[in-house]
């Protein structure tokens, strides 16, 4: 069973299709037997992603700092649900368990999330492809940011093969499974 990595809000945002396809994004993952992994929220869209897939039967595991648990913002009802001791560490070990990440709308930590990810890869910390769900064009300015980056000699051109990204889930899937079987 490959793992996929879902990086996203802990907020809905503001448009209801950031939610829909989350949800849409779970029910896949779960109906194509992949393990779902996520940051062990249960809240925003990290949480419909996790709800989606376990409706559909779907494995789903956690990982999330201990002081984000001790809000009561865990999700509870995952497959496994991994408690650490910081943001540091949570973030290692989703790289770590992950055979390719995708990632949803969100705010600040899931760019961190997104880039860090990016970053080992580039770096050959890691090995596994990054789709980029791109919700409404919500990611658009964040990929032409990174054409930008390249185009002014900041990044290789060869970051361009590190992720990949479309605004369908039927899609970026499909992208997402020839790069993990090769």
């Amino acid at each position: 069973m490959k793992t996929i990595l879902v990086f996203c809000g802990s907020a809905h945002g503001k448009s209801d299709k950031f939610s829909t396809v989350a949800r849409s994004l779970g029910k896949f993952l779960a109906q194509q037997n992949f393990h779902l992994l996520t940051g062990g929220g249960s809240v925003g869209l990290m949480g419909e992603v996790a709800n989606a897939a376990l409706e559909h039967n779907g494995k789903v595991t956690g990982i999330i700092p201990e002081f984000l648990e001790n809000r009561e913002v865990g999700h509870q009802q995952l497959t496994e649900l991994i408690v650490v001791d910081n943001m540091h560490t949570r973030k290692r070990k989703m790289y770590e368990m992950a055979d390719a990440a995708i990632v949803l709308p969100g705010g600040v930590g899931t760019m961190d999330e997104c880039f860090e990810y990016l970053c080992w890869n580039g770096l050959g910390l890691l090995q596994g492809p990054l789709g980029i769900l791109n919700v409404d064009n919500f990611y658009t300015p964040l990929i032409q940011q990174i054409d930008l980056m390249i185009e002014e000699g900041f990044i290789r051109s060869s970051a361009k093969d590190l992720y990949f990204s479309s605004d369908e889930v039927s899609d970026l899937m499909s992208i997402l499974l020839k790069k993990i079987s090769l």
